[in-house]
């Protein structure tokens, strides 16, 4: 098993999800530690429009691990991180209260 993906698939996965988190912690960075942001803010909005990329990650790691048949580390780590991120989705959606 190597580490990097070989299949165009799979780097569109991986670089996909490493944008997500990317974003996800710098947005959190921004708010609980320099306290320049809220997450009552619009750009928290916007933000989480990046949750569409780590779901689109996972569709494109899935298909290149069945088609293409790529088996490295980080394309499993991506789809992995895309099913917690829907998991994530549909369990915050079921407890939230506002």
């Amino acid at each position: 098993m190597k580490l990097k993906p070989l299949t165009t698939l799979g780097r569109w996965s991986v670089g996909l999800n490493t944008f997500f988190l990317i974003v996800i912690a710098t947005s959190n960075f921004l708010v609980k530690v320099l306290r320049v942001l809220s997450f009552d803010d619009t750009w928290w909005d916007v933000t989480v429009t990046v949750f569409i990329l780590s779901i689109a990650a996972f569709i494109l790691g899935i298909i290149a691990i069945r088609k293409s048949k790529e088996s490295s580390a980080l394309v499993y780590a991506s789809v992995i991180i895309g099913l917690l991120t829907i998991l994530f989705l549909l369990l915050h959606s079921l407890f939230i209260n506002d």
